[in-house]
């Protein structure tokens, strides 16, 4: 089994771990002329942003060959999935790719303008993340199917999702409102952390074009020095079980 991931804050690369298999990092793939994927069961894991899974994944998914008998997909999510599993379902029938299985998994969310990040930590138990985990894992080892066709209703709340909240948060240029304030040492973590290569630190941290909007550089900068206008809370976030070292060698 082959697993391709995408991950800021950790919680898809554990979900990954746990799964099992061999596990690819999505940005790093993405660096290669061609992806060509093979193997008796392939998995795809992304978190939801607003509805949809990240623009660098929908672009995988474009750009990707994957020869399997069975293939799933796994969102992580905090809030709300949405039409997060349709989204899915769409986004790999225009790209050619057949989906068997789909499921979301909630977790702590790291969406600094929409939530306090201590208590999404202080109520993790409470959403049973790991029996969440179990549940997925004995799915596929079952080798479950529960991937219908789209109606009419999954399209039309794709279509309003995506004209709104979707597009309006993956907007490139988002990383360009960011603070950073004077306790930044520039160490460069947040530059390592970036799945998109979207940093770049000299006497200054410099964001370009191209942010994803997965807040890696928020949530993993050692001094707490990056900021936006509208977050809901100072504290950060890193999958407990995720260490620094990990999220920087998936994603450099």
């Amino acid at each position: 089994m082959k697993i391709c991931y995408f991950t800021a804050t950790g919680n898809c690369l554990y979900v990954a771990k746990r799964i099992g298999g061999e596990l690819f990092s999505i940005p790093q793939l993405m660096k290669e002329d061609k992806i060509i994927i093979s193997d008796e069961t392939i998995g795809i894991i992304c978190p939801v942003y607003a509805g949809e899974m990240p623009g660098m994944v929908r672009s995988f998914l474009s750009k990707a060959v994957l020869k399997a008998n069975y293939v799933f997909f796994i969102y992580t999510y905090g809030m709300s999935s949405s039409v997060a599993r349709p989204n899915a379902i769409s986004a790999a029938k225009k790209a050619g790719i057949k989906l068997d299985y789909v499921n979301t998994i909630k977790m702590v969310d790291n969406y600094l303008p929409g939530f306090e990040i201590q208590n999404q930590i202080d109520t993790a138990p409470q959403k049973d993340i790991e029996g969440q985990i179990a549940a997925v894992c004995h799915d596929i080892e079952q080798r479950k199917k529960n991937v219908s066709d789209l109606n009419l209703l999954h399209k039309a709340s794709i279509a309003i999702v995506g004209n709104t909240m979707g597009r309006a948060l993956l907007k490139g240029n988002n990383a360009k409102s960011y603070i950073v304030n004077d306790q930044c040492i520039k160490c460069g973590i947040c530059a390592k952390v970036c799945p998109a290569n979207n940093i770049t630190v000299t006497d200054r941290v410099y964001f370009s074009d191209h942010c994803e909007v997965c807040y890696a550089c928020l949530h993993h900068c050692p001094k707490n020095a990056i900021h936006l206008k509208n977050e809901r809370s100072s504290v950060r976030f890193r999958n407990e079980h995720i260490t620094l070292k990990e999220i920087i060698d998936v994603n450099q």
